[in-house]
């Protein structure tokens, strides 16, 4: 018997995240609670992809953890998604992971531990491809199946990816297609398979990374659950700009139109353009765009508050306007 694992949860992927409102509510004041100190570089201020102590010898630590429930239903895949995806925050600061522990819900009287071996053995087969540690974890049984890591890497303090750095006149580089969203939506409906999907979401931001830093880009965020709109709306407020978004210019999954011209929207994206839409100029295009543009996506690209070669430019950062974002 086959096992569809979507269909053992509520959600799928970055889509399950608590919408971004209800989330900006409940951290609210904590940072006012964090010890004071001048090693905790990146915190809880502008609610960046991981956070960054100083340490000796001219070094930085990165530590981030994430967790979702199924995205596809192969098991296998789904381990490497999640895996890739709780990487991507260490790349999305500028770093290098080091090593990880594994995060499992597993609901151990439902679906057999055979499934489970097979998303820990994709864990460790993206783990391994980032030449990051894996080692050992922790497990609970839970009705619904969640996967995901604990992540600690380490990164230069002074080159780091911040998502509060960015400067106007600086070009939006966008590293992977958008789509993902409303094709794991259809995937979770349907059983579909979409194997560009699949390549995105398993393709480590690693090398955009490296070569953004490189490049001394020092502003950039990953492209999540929040979908491009609602990270983009994070990076310009954190860095006092407004984004302009060319919308011509952003790309996509070639099958995602069709997805969206069907009705494959989650829940998690109307939530995204809910919450951005208070803050954005979207006169220009009509609401199926806009609906792609906060498609909530799962282990997305880097957007880079610079240019890299061969990668597209989607936009720019200009002075502050009454917009933090301005869609054309």
């Amino acid at each position: 018997m086959t096992v569809r694992l979507t269909q053992y949860a509520h959600g799928g992927g970055c889509a399950c995240k608590i919408p971004p409102g209800e989330l900006e509510q409940m951290v609210r004041g904590l940072a006012d609670t964090t010890p004071a100190g001048d090693d905790l570089l990146v915190g809880l201020d502008t609610g960046d992809d991981a956070a960054v102590v100083r340490i000796e010898n001219g070094r930085a630590l990165v530590l981030t953890t994430d967790f979702f429930t199924p995205v596809v239903d192969d098991p296998y895949d789904w381990g490497r998604i999640a895996a890739a995806n709780a990487l991507s925050d260490v790349y999305a600061m500028g770093g290098q992971p080091v090593v990880a522990v594994n995060l499992l819900g597993w609901p151990r009287e439902t679906l057999p531990f055979d499934l489970a071996a097979e998303v820990l053995r994709g864990g460790m087969s993206v783990a391994s491809e980032a030449g990051c540690y894996l080692a050992g974890g922790h497990s609970i049984d839970d009705p619904e199946p969640k996967y995901g890591l604990a992540v600690t890497g380490i990164a230069d303090p002074d080159k780091l990816l911040r998502n509060d750095n960015g400067k106007p006149g600086q070009p939006l580089t966008l590293t992977k297609p958008l789509g993902i969203g409303v094709l794991n939506s259809r995937h979770k409906a349907t059983g579909e398979v979409f194997p560009e999907a699949i390549a995105a979401m398993t393709q480590l931001n690693r090398d955009a990374a490296r070569a953004a830093v490189h490049a001394g880009i020092r502003c950039a965020t990953d492209v999540t659950g929040f979908g491009l709109l609602g990270h983009l709306f994070k990076l310009a407020n954190a860095s006092g700009t407004t984004a302009i978004v060319d919308s011509t210019a952003v790309p996509y999954l070639e099958p995602a139109r069709a997805a969206l011209r069907d009705g494959y929207v989650s829940g998690g994206t109307r939530r995204n353009l809910q919450w951005v839409s208070p803050h954005t100029d979207l006169s220009a295009v009509s609401e199926d765009e806009a609906l792609l543009l906060a498609d909530a996506q799962t282990s997305g690209g880097l957007l880079l508050a610079g240019e890299l070669p061969g990668m597209p430019v989607i936009g720019e950062l200009v002075p502050r306007g009454s917009h933090a974002i301005v869609v054309r």
